[in-house]
């Protein structure tokens, strides 16, 4: 009787989860189609590749000056530095 009973509730348990596999996937399947309705539809590109020889065009903005470049680097290795310690002292 009590094997009769697991019996029962593993293909009630096994039903449950067809049913809900099936009733999931029906679902996923539908949102997979739907698309907001403000979307813009983009043009397939007939190659599918990024052009290679397309440069950017050249900056208005002057480069960084040295001192200036020295300075933003001192900086950010004074703050790896103090990173260092503290994940040191963390541990």
């Amino acid at each position: 009787m009590l094997a009769l009973w697991d019996l029962q509730k593993t293909r009630l348990a096994c039903g449950a989860l067809l049913i809900a596999a099936l009733t999931l996937g029906g679902c996923s399947s539908q949102l997979a189609d739907f698309s907001p309705a403000d979307a813009q539809a983009h043009a397939k590109d007939a190659s599918g590749y990024l052009p290679v020889h397309d440069l950017p065009p050249d900056r208005d903005q002057a480069i960084i000056p040295p001192d200036q470049r020295a300075k933003i680097e001192a900086e950010l290795a004074a703050a790896r530095d103090r990173q260092a310690v503290a994940a040191k002292d963390a541990k």
